[in-house]
């Protein structure tokens, strides 16, 4: 079954990342992002009969798309929760898309965001539920193996195999902080250098605090409609051409390589979907959670050789003004990591590319991009093609 331009993206708001959550709550911004979405889309609450939620990470209430559609009053016909990591903004798309075409509703409203910070993101990981699953006890004894361990592992592989150096990792850092300067919302906008990239604490070997993401406060929403209501959105449509997903397990000692990634897969079926290929893309806006993450993205979607992705970044200019417009709006490294809506600023920086409301930072003649979503560690992977 093909969803292209089967719907389209219309509307959408954000709330800007920021490093306190104080005087705020995830269902508040939940509600104000929702409610700017609508307006955005020039539709009414009562237009919304389809409900999509990637749920916060710090808090594990049950039934949130009962809770917003309460908060919010409506209806939706159409519920549920995507809970695929940071693909999960990208899972949400084609699956507003697949829902609409199905008949199930026509107006999908798609949420995430929550009130966080470093202390709470951080708590004590033994109060988890996801600590007490039984794959656990294989890695464990090892020591810590959160996200930051996992994508060293990844990053420290990569170089072995391919001789990817540090310097080539740190230039995705600072090409993204560039494309931040020029975005009144991103967290942090301050110029970076190769250089303070690798002069920054080096956290877990070979991975530099400037190469990881930061959690913090934020929220995003987008509404998604069918093909005919696009028609007459206000908003130019950013339609849905292609969509492919792939997964594997989470625990990285039961992955054959692992600097290979799901992306391998779930890329090309959307650029079959479309019809296009990486060559025809004019933006890309793919997860960031660690520079090594852009790198293997990059070569696992075809827009270069595997093992070449070192030389690409460093060969190529990824700001907005360059001949690879990457990450335009700072990327999470510098635009911020607000949970699972981290994922949703690579899908709203895509649609404003696509609709001309990118301000300074503008792509010129934007008419396709290419969005990925990243979840746990390396280990769920929704790719996107948008289009006008």
């Amino acid at each position: 079954m093909s969803l292209k331009r089967a719907a389209a993206i219309t509307g959408l708001a954000e709330l800007a990342p920021r490093a306190s959550a104080e005087g705020l709550s995830t269902m508040g911004i939940w509600a104000d992002v929702s409610r700017q979405a609508i307006l955005d889309a020039g539709l009414e609450p009562s237009d919304i009969d389809g409900l999509l939620v990637a749920p916060p990470i710090v808090d594990m209430v049950a039934m949130w798309p009962s809770h917003l559609g309460e908060y919010l009053d409506i209806h939706p016909r159409y519920a549920n929760i995507v809970d695929l990591g940071g693909a999960s903004a990208a899972g949400m798309v084609w699956r507003a898309a697949a829902a609409i075409q199905s008949g199930l509703c026509r107006t999908v409203l798609c949420v995430s965001g929550e009130a966080s910070d470093v202390e709470t993101f951080y708590a004590p990981r033994s109060k988890r539920p996801t600590e007490q699953l039984p794959q656990r006890e294989f890695v464990a004894p090892y020591g810590p193996m959160g996200a930051n361990s996992g994508y060293a592992q990844i990053a420290m592989r990569h170089m072995h195999e391919f001789g990817t150096t540090g310097r080539q990792l740190a230039k995705v850092a600072v090409d993204q902080r560039t494309n931040a300067a020029a975005n009144p919302d991103a967290l942090y906008r301050d110029p970076l250098s190769v250089d303070d990239v690798l002069s920054s604490p080096l956290i877990v070997d070979p991975l530099h605090l400037y190469e990881i993401v930061r959690p913090c406060t934020g929220g995003a929403a987008f509404v998604v409609v069918s093909a005919d209501a696009a028609g007459s959105s206000v908003q130019t449509p950013a339609w849905l051409l292609g969509a492919g997903e792939a997964t594997r397990g989470v625990m990285l000692g039961q992955v054959a390589s692992i600097t290979t990634s799901p992306v391998a897969q779930s890329a090309p079926l959307a650029f079959e979907m479309a019809g296009v290929t990486p060559a025809d893309i004019d933006l890309i806006s793919v997860y960031d959670c660690y520079t090594i993450t852009v790198v293997v993205t990059l070569e696992d979607a075809g827009f270069c050789e595997k093992g070449r992705g070192g030389p690409f970044v460093e060969e190529h200019d990824l700001t907005y003004r360059g001949d690879l417009p990457l990450n335009t709006h700072g990327g999470q490294l510098s635009f911020g990591q607000p949970g699972l809506a981290g994922g949703m600023s690579h899908v709203t920086e895509a649609v404003r590319q696509l609709q001309g409301r990118s301000g300074e930072r503008q792509v010129a003649d934007c008419e396709l991009a290419f969005v990925n979503g990243n979840g746990g560690i390396m280990s769920e992977q929704s790719s996107l093609v948008l289009g006008i």
